[in-house]
């Protein structure tokens, strides 16, 4: 009997957390704490304009590590999404296609600089931009595309970048979810123009809060710089003859943080690992369950696995994913979720209100053409997130082999009593 009709649980006990911080890191920060030197950053032209010895180094073996020329640090992946973005040399009033199926930083990293969000669907296959849709979603506005490498598996970038290169657009991955996946051999968030990853305290890795930006491009990673910190106050002295964007914030990431970060970089590839490990035996067990679509990495592609996808196949079902769900929590199996997100609809978006209450920038002058936010427009990921997508979060908790074992068991006890026949 089900436990939500009142039988016994699967699972009677909490899983362990997800914990990356160790020894390591408290003694790194002790070192820190030492020097007295909590952050070394001024924003004027001068030595510490680039920040501490941390944030140097932290930057640097980011940069090794991930086999890139450039590695920025910031206070926060959505610092680093608006200096990405920044950047490219947006104008007001340039379009960029970006998923609607992504944390909020990524659109409002666009609308930052009174760019303009355009959302394109998304693969079923693999959740990130869909190849087709976007170059639908392409007008003489566009100017780049935000490419969100989501639940831990790199978006199609081949593909990505052959459109680029055919539009004259740039490129920009958001690739929070993701660090150390793999596309053809290469390391996922590195094939941009520009990108990056997320340090706060729910990914992979972390620092607290924090993210990183990356590029190979020498321009973009010091405009990047400039914006991190106090642009406007430094170009005169840096002598920077291109003003576009130059106006500058402090998303600079402290000594403390950058302390954090390396010694967390350190267990990238073994935390990494276990992701993997427990994404790919979870998946495995449950992709024999009828009912459950658990759809499978792509070609040339591994996960990260922040989160393990899962599709119910509701023509197989005699109950909808609201009741599923609820039958799963009974049985004691936790961080799972129903849906995902669907920006566009946000009441930002559905209203158009941003920036005071005129409808900035979505007006004539800025904006030359009716911009669709509606209901409809993302037909693929309205309906995921309305009725059959669920996810299991990963990099939530630390499971043994044994807890997947029982979260599989509950998984066929709560489809096998709702499947039809």
């Amino acid at each position: 009997m089900l436990a939500i009709n009142g039988g016994k649980p699967t699972i009677k006990n909490e899983f362990k957390p997800y914990l990356t911080i160790g020894e390591e890191e408290i003694e790194a920060v002790v070192r820190v704490m030492r020097t007295g030197n909590l952050s070394k950053f001024i924003g004027a032209w001068c030595d510490e304009f680039y920040g501490g010895p941390m944030v140097q180094k932290f930057e640097n073996e980011w940069a090794n590590f991930f086999g890139v020329k450039h590695a920025i640090s910031v206070n926060s992946w959505t610092s680093g999404l608006t200096a990405a973005v920044g950047a490219i040399g947006i104008e007001p009033g340039d379009e960029v296609i970006v998923s609607p199926w992504t944390m909020a930083a990524s659109a409002t990293a666009i609308l930052h600089w009174n760019a303009i969000p355009v959302f394109a669907d998304i693969s079923r296959e693999d959740f990130c931009l869909d190849i087709h849709a976007t170059e639908r979603s392409i007008t003489e506005h566009t100017r780049a595309i935000m490419i969100v490498d989501i639940f831990g598996q790199s978006a199609d970038m081949d593909a990505f970048k052959s459109l680029a290169r055919r539009y004259n657009l740039k490129l920009i991955t958001d690739t929070a979810q993701a660090p150390g996946a793999l596309y053809k051999n290469q390391l996922t968030g590195t094939l941009s123009d520009i990108g990056g990853f997320s340090l706060n305290y729910h990914k992979h890795i972390h620092t607290g809060e924090g993210g990183m930006i990356v590029t190979n491009d020498p321009n973009l990673a010091e405009r990047a710089r400039l914006i991190r910190n106090h642009a406007e106050a430094v170009v005169g002295d840096k002598h920077e003859t291109n003003l576009v964007n130059m106006v500058g914030y402090n998303f600079r990431m402290g000594e403390i943080e950058a302390a954090i970060g390396i010694e967390q970089l350190k267990k990238l590839p073994a935390l990494l690992e276990s992701r993997q490990r427990i994404g790919n035996s979870l998946g495995a067990k449950l992709s024999e369950i009828p009912g459950l679509l658990v759809p499978e990495a792509m070609p040339g592609r591994n996960s990260a696995f922040y989160v393990l996808p899962l599709i119910l196949e509701l023509e197989k079902l005699r109950v909808g994913r609201k009741e599923i769900y609820a039958a799963l929590i009974a049985e004691g199996v936790s961080g799972i979720s129903q849906g995902y997100t669907n920006l566009h609809l946000l009441p930002m978006f559905q209203k158009k209100i941003a920036y005071g209450s005129k409808g900035f920038p979505w007006v004539p002058g800025i904006v030359n053409r009716d911009i669709d936010y509606s209901l409809g427009i993302c037909p693929v990921a309205e309906e995921l997130h309305a009725s059959s997508f669920m996810g299991f979060e990963v990099c939530k908790f630390n499971l043994s082999e044994f807890e997947v074992d029982l979260i599989a068991e509950a998984f066929r006890k709560v489809f096998n009593f709702y499947a039809i026949g």
